[in-house]
């Protein structure tokens, strides 16, 4: 005699009381978590939360804003603005990404200073736009370097030692970094300028 390879279950052949009795829990589930909503979600975040170092990593279906899409503050005349660079990350460990833009005024001739821009989306994923300037095309200074990496924004800028130096011809370089800290972007001192 051949055993069959499984055993008999007749235990698990359904009823119609079977039935009716997953219906009843099923509904008393679906009602009680109408009933037990979670809290709203909030702007504020918990102290544990406020002082957790670095960013949050972004959920990969939200996509850093495009600075093609945005109206810098640059005066350029019959000429257009012109992203030169662009880098993106978590600059305020929101867990949504920002970019960070070097742009300039796509002047014909000459070497047209950057401005170094830090774009973001409004919470429900509006338009782009421009909330702080790190660095000032009044400056004079031009990107050569541009990158995010764990919340700190990093550029090599060109600049001059003087207001004598033409501006095709920049002689001094700077390091700088920037991070998010207390509602602002801070700025490192940099270590040393290099004659270029």
């Amino acid at each position: 005699m051949q055993h069959p390879a499984v055993p008999d279950l007749s235990h698990t052949h359904t009823r119609p009381i079977h039935w009716v009795a997953t219906a009843t829990a099923v509904a008393g589930v679906v009602a009680l978590s109408s009933v037990l909503q979670p809290d709203a979600a909030t702007a504020a975040q918990s102290a544990d939360k406020a002082a957790a170092p670095g960013p949050k990593s972004a959920p990969a279906h939200i996509a850093p804003p495009d600075p093609a899409t945005v109206a810098f503050p640059l005066e350029c005349g019959p000429v257009k603005a012109l992203v030169q660079k662009k880098a993106s990350g978590d600059l305020d460990g929101d867990g949504r990404p920002e970019t960070v833009a070097a742009v300039h005024c796509d002047a014909p001739m000459g070497t047209p200073p950057d401005g170094v821009y830090v774009i973001t989306r409004d919470t429900d994923g509006g338009k782009p736009r421009v909330v702080a300037t790190l660095v000032d095309p009044k400056d004079r200074r031009t990107a050569t370097e541009l990158s995010v990496r764990d919340g700190v924004v990093r550029a090599t800028l060109l600049g001059y030692s003087s207001a004598d130096v033409p501006s095709c011809c920049p002689d001094v370089t700077d390091d700088v970094k920037w991070q998010w800290k207390n509602g602002a972007f801070v700025s490192d001192t940099p270590s040393q300028a290099r004659t270029v």
